[in-house]
This record gives C-alpha cells, sequence and structure tokens, in this order.
C-alpha cells in the first residue's frame, strides 16, 4: 500500500485484528451485493469505505422519491436513475480506489452462476424470495459464503452461511422454497427507515469479518430484531440434512 491508503486505511491497520494484512485482504478481495436498496445501501457503503477491492452491484430498479426515506447510497438528483449506477457514483465519490461494477438487471441463471463463482463473499440484500432461493443455489454449487438480511416494519432478520463449509445450513434450510414465505414488499408493509441500515451495517461487518479470516461469523445462527422495543433473539440453525438445495454436500 501506499502512504495515501496507509492513511485513509490507519483505523483498520491499528487494530491488530486486521494490520496491513487484514487491509491487503480486502484489497484483493470481490463482493457480490445483490440489491442496491435499504439493506444494500450501507452494504455498498462500508464495504467501499473499508476498501473490498471489487464491488458487483446488481439492481433492475429505478430510485424514485420513496427510496430516499431508507436508502443512504441515493440521493435527490438520482431520482429517476438506475439504483445500481447511482450506487456506483456515490461510492466513487467517497473512495475512488474502490472498482464498482454496476450492473442494472435482475440476475438469474447462468449470470447468477458466474457471478457468484468470481466473488469471495455475496451478500443478499434482495427484497422477494425467488431471487433469495437462487442467490442460495449458487452459492451452494460454488461454496462461496452467503450473509443474507431482510427488513420489513420494525423486524430485521440476518444471518450468515458459510457454505464453504459442508456442515453449515444453507439459507433453503431456514425457509424451504415452498413453504408458507410470502414476500412483504415495502411499498404494502412500510419500513422503520434505520432498520435497514442496522442490519446492512451488520451485513457489511460480517462480510468483513469473513474476507480477512477474524472473529466469530454468524455461521449457524439467525439473529431477529424487533427494532420497536429493541430487543433481539437469536435462533441456533442446523443444516437439514434432507435439504433439496445442500443436502448432498460432501456426500459425493
Amino acid at each position: 500500500m501506499d502512504d495515501n491508503q496507509l492513511l485513509r486505511y490507519s483505523r483498520h491497520i491499528l487494530l491488530p485484528q486486521l494490520g496491513i494484512e487484514g487491509q491487503e485482504k480486502f484489497r484483493r478481495s470481490r463482493a457480490l451485493i445483490v440489491g442496491a436498496g435499504g439493506l444494500g445501501s450501507p452494504v455498498a457503503l462500508y464495504l467501499a469505505s473499508a476498501g473490498v477491492g471489487t464491488l458487483t452491484i446488481c439492481d433492475d430498479d429505478t430510485v424514485d422519491l420513496t427510496n430516499l426515506q431508507r436508502q443512504i447510497v441515493h440521493r435527490n438528483d438520482s431520482i429517476g436513475s438506475p439504483k445500481a449506477e447511482s450506487a456506483r457514483r456515490t461510492l466513487a465519490a467517497i473512495n475512488p480506489e474502490v472498482t464498482v461494477n454496476a450492473l442494472v438487471e435482475r440476475i438469474a441463471g447462468a449470470r447468477l452462476e458466474l457471478l457468484v463463482l468470481e466473488s469471495d463473499i455475496v451478500l443478499d440484500c434482495s427484497d422477494n424470495f425467488t431471487t433469495r432461493h437462487a442467490i442460495n443455489r449458487a452459492c451452494v454449487a460454488h461454496r462461496k459464503p452467503l450473509v443474507s438480511g431482510a427488513g420489513v416494519r420494525f423486524d430485521g432478520q440476518i444471518a450468515v452461511f458459510d457454505l464453504r463449509d459442508t456442515q453449515s445450513p444453507c439459507y433453503h434450510c431456514l425457509f424451504p422454497e415452498h413453504g408458507d414465505n410470502e414476500d412483504m414488499p415495502c411499498a404494502v408493509m412500510g419500513v422503520f427507515a434505520p432498520l435497514t441500515g442496522i442490519i446492512g451495517s451488520m451485513q457489511a461487518a460480517e462480510a468483513l469479518k469473513l474476507l480477512a479470516g477474524i472473529g466469530a461469523s454468524l455461521a449457524g445462527r439467525l439473529l431477529l430484531l424487533d427494532a420497536l422495543a429493541m430487543e433481539w433473539h437469536t435462533v441456533r440453525l442446523k443444516r437439514d440434512p434432507a435439504c433439496v438445495a445442500c443436502g448432498t454436500r460432501g456426500t459425493s
């Protein structure tokens, strides 16, 4: 790292758990962020400011006025612009050293598989179960760690599925694809603005820990937040041997 980089990341470098070695790991890392909304905003902001070398942000939506209450990566003059491009502009202003690939598309199929394969970590900041399950299947197939978050009304959740570990549960183990889960769009249910900031910031923290190989991740745990009461609850997760998404890992 040059002198400017040493100064920019000095507060990370001062942490003995990170140091220059950890910061170099960030610089060499590639993160895939699916969704540039309420969760993707703090995720992208913190990963970029922390110096993660390459961020790929995928979102096919455009910024509208209702987004600005919580989607903090966007600005008033971004209304009408693709969210991925709006996020790229904001991140470039914060840290021009980071490469940001803005994909204005809803990724699926072979395209999703390739993006996951090329990434070191995947952050699911999407808002629908179809996309979440597709991301999960790709992460299972390529054994990539997945940091999943969700938030609606005053209720948030975050979990890590470290699919490099054959004993780790996957998202499908927790929420079966053909279960009783229903998408709850913010446009109908509403969402408390700081909720997505809390959950998204935690997603970024878990991603950075995984990339640097430090601390204990949330793997095997689901954290549930009631922001109205500001109470956290922990649910222990176990792999489902009969899971159609990950049940055959390590057995063939």
